[in-house]
């Protein structure tokens, strides 16, 4: 099996390091591989970003060429404008470096004339140290992760997360595709503390730290099963990701730099309107959590996004923009596909998501709930409730599916409203599920009054 890392050293072959030089780049950047582009665009961003850190004098300070700067943005355009010979040099020495690796990595293995079989238990952990009963009980966690890296064989890795899940006792589920994985799991701290093991040692996702998983409480229980699949996208936005890449995701800003930056909208108020914090989740997650003065459309799925922004072009022309979503994943084909219709100023994303924002600022500007795709429905930080019940509008954020058979929708009903028999998402579908029969077929398309009264996509308005 040829793994990225081989198409990358067989790429090397013709390739002489001189046409990597920063005056004519762009245009011999074209003549390499798509994956080479990859490595090369991975190396820009992170010198880019070391470069910048590099001139940080405080929290919210930058020093430059006798120059104080005190917004991110500011000290990115001022590098970007000034130092782009620097950023190219340097860049280039990291991929040269980057490139000698894998060489190497790659002539150290015998070349095969035959398609060997991989045997994947070699990814897969000892764990004659563990007894039975640590995989099963104790305390819990569940992860949430995902990697953008080409994958030559993605069926492979599937067959890989399976069983390293099913060796771990973990249920979740993980997304694997040509452009990466995407996965959240939960078990015993001892079994999740061993995956991201594997994970971070794995030939070819250890470009991974440890910090890149975001973690919570949890375990086993908050998923009913184990299911582990190959799909087009490991995020389902509906775009072909060999149309539109990752690799042209806006700027990461971490925690701390994103909290400046919505600490400076907000005390703007009113008379900011140069500048869009964007909830590029959908409308049930930032019902019950969001940040403080953001745009959260009222889409239902993340495939309606690419639609919303289509339609919505003029809302972001000349803003800077700043992203979030839950862990990150989201952001990263989002504000590439938001970048693709070159009408934004500038555009950037938390890094980690809204996981790693509240791990630094549990009492910050994010406020209510954090919904995720599991039993829990939601995690907090913070006591604030921002959403209402369905029934009574009294302060409600604890979800339940609703009670109407193959009704997808999620309802906010408050216990006494329960007890009083309200536990659909709608009156339409309180009333079609009186005397309900269940149905081995389910309808061709879910319709109630939830899904009538909201346009697939909305047109927004500052």
């Amino acid at each position: 099996m040829m793994t990225t890392d081989d198409m990358a050293c067989n790429e090397l072959i013709n390739i002489d390091v001189d046409i990597l030089a920063p005056h004519d780049f762009k245009q011999e950047k074209l003549k390499l591989s798509a994956t080479l582009r990859k490595y090369y665009s991975f190396c820009k961003r992170r010198t880019f970003g070391t470069f910048v850190a590099s001139k940080k004098a405080s929290t919210t300070v930058w020093n430059c060429c006798g120059q104080t700067f005190k917004e991110l943005s500011s000290i990115h355009k001022h590098v970007a404008k000034t130092h782009d010979t620097d950023i190219h040099q340097l860049t280039q020495s990291t991929f040269e470096v980057l490139l000698s690796k894998i060489e190497k990595e790659a002539t150290s293995q015998q070349p095969s004339t035959e398609k060997e079989p991989v045997d994947i238990s070699s990814w897969i952990p000892d764990t004659s140290h563990i007894t039975g009963d640590q995989l099963h009980n104790g305390p819990g966690k569940v992860l949430l992760h995902y990697c953008y890296c080409q994958l030559a064989d993605p069926q492979l890795i599937c067959a890989w997360q399976k069983a390293l899940c099913e060796k771990l006792q973990l249920t979740g589920k993980v997304r694997v595709a040509t452009e990466g994985i995407n996965g959240t799991v939960g078990g015993t701290k001892v079994a999740t503390d061993l995956y991201i093991k594997a994970m971070c040692s794995h030939p070819i996702f250890n470009i991974m730290e440890k910090e890149d998983f975001k973690t919570s409480n949890g375990g086993a229980e908050c998923f009913c099963d184990l299911r582990v699949g190959v799909y087009k996208e490991i995020v389902p936005m509906g775009v072909d990701p060999d149309a539109l890449s990752y690799s042209l995701a806006g700027t990461h800003l971490e925690p701390e730099e994103f909290h400046k930056e919505v600490e400076a909208l907000l005390s703007k108020g009113d008379s900011c309107n140069d500048t869009i914090l964007l909830d590029c989740r959908n409308f049930y997650e930032s019902r019950i959590g969001q940040f403080s003065q953001c745009l959260a459309p009222n889409i239902r799925k993340f495939s309606y996004f690419p639609d919303y922004v289509d339609q919505n072009l003029d809302l972001f022309r000349d803003k800077k923009v700043l992203m979030y979503c839950t862990g990150g994943i989201r952001c990263e084909r989002g504000s590439a596909y938001l970048r693709s219709k070159d009408v934004c100023k500038e555009v950037y994303q938390l890094k980690g998501g809204i996981h790693k924002y509240l791990e630094q600022f549990p009492e910050g500007f994010y406020r209510g709930k954090l919904f995720v795709f599991d039993e829990r429905y939601a995690i907090s930080s913070n006591s604030d409730i921002i959403s209402e019940c369905r029934y009574c509008n009294s302060p409600w954020d604890q979800y339940q599916l609703c009670s109407t058979h193959f009704c997808c929708q999620l309802v906010l009903s408050c216990s006494a409203c329960r007890q009083g028999g309200h536990t659909a998402c709608c009156p339409i579908c309180q009333t079609k599920g009186k005397g309900e029969e269940p149905s081995a077929t389910p309808p061709q398309r879910e319709e109630c009054e939830c899904t009538a009264v909201r346009p697939r996509i909305p047109q927004d308005a500052l």
